[in-house]
């Protein structure tokens, strides 16, 4: 089994967190990845800084300004965490945008990303059939799942499908809005409940605006677990320390 697939039998609640690599300081990404561990998030999902980040929002958008500041790149991100499997025992995926990936050489990123141990990748940017025809097999040779994003707005047939090319699990969004701009999960029941009646091949992580220990609970009713990033980037982007900040915030989504 792989570390998704051990994280989801586990039958309970998933919290998975975002956090920018190189955010909110340039050495900060491993400290953050050890206190997220440490404290009780189930996932990582390690943010790749890009100066258009079309799907998140200014709060997630600032981080990536700032860890661009702070010298982060794909060069310096996998130099920074490439002995990171002998501390992180938790699933890591890498979230990004396509151009640096290109830009980086597609196999080549994952063959690297592969090689220090990370698990998966979400391009939400990458269209289903460029991935299809050009990288699926690429991905599938180097054994890292990829998650697709499905939003309120997609037909059933189309998440059934997103659903078939994905791996790991389904990234709902919660509404068609960027990331940190919901305040409230306005029929958020009846969109969980149809992919219940879908009978989907993967379970299903909802993210984009789940911010505090009510909404982690309301989603927990009829999904896998929730995404938590643009509430988590606040309470650490001005703290004088990430682990403190961390458990703080951790204990206030679970305890």
């Amino acid at each position: 089994m792989s570390r998704l697939q051990k994280i989801f039998a586990q039958q309970k609640p998933i919290l998975n967190v975002y956090c920018t690599a190189g955010f909110p300081h340039p050495e900060s990404t491993m400290d953050v990845m050890l206190s997220l561990q440490e404290f009780g998030a189930d996932m990582i999902e390690l943010g790749i800084p890009y100066s258009d980040p079309l799907a998140d929002g200014p709060v997630i958008q600032e981080s990536n300004a700032t860890a661009i500041k702070n010298g982060m790149s794909i060069q310096k991100l996998f130099a920074d965490i490439k002995s990171f499997r002998e501390k992180i025992h938790l699933p890591v995926i890498l979230m990004g945008y396509l151009n640096p990936v290109l830009q980086y050489g597609f196999e080549k990123f994952c063959q690297d990303a592969a090689a220090i141990g990370i698990d998966g990748m979400i391009i939400p940017d990458l269209p289903d059939a460029v991935f299809e025809k050009q990288y699926a097999p690429i991905i599938k040779k180097y054994k890292l799942d990829f998650i697709f994003l499905v939003t309120p707005e997609t037909t059933d047939e189309r998440i059934k499908k997103l659903d078939r090319l994905s791996s790991g699990f389904l990234y709902a969004v919660s509404s068609s809005a960027t990331t940190g701009n919901t305040n409230k999960l306005t029929g958020i029941n009846a969109y969980l409940q149809r992919f219940n009646a879908l009978s989907l091949h993967n379970p299903v992580l909802v993210g984009f605006g789940i911010g505090n220990k009510e909404m982690f609970m309301e989603v927990n009713k009829l999904a896998a677990g929730a995404i938590i990033g643009s509430a988590y980037i606040k309470a650490i982007r001005d703290a004088q320390n990430v682990n403190t900040a961390t458990k703080s915030f951790l204990s206030s989504i679970l305890g």
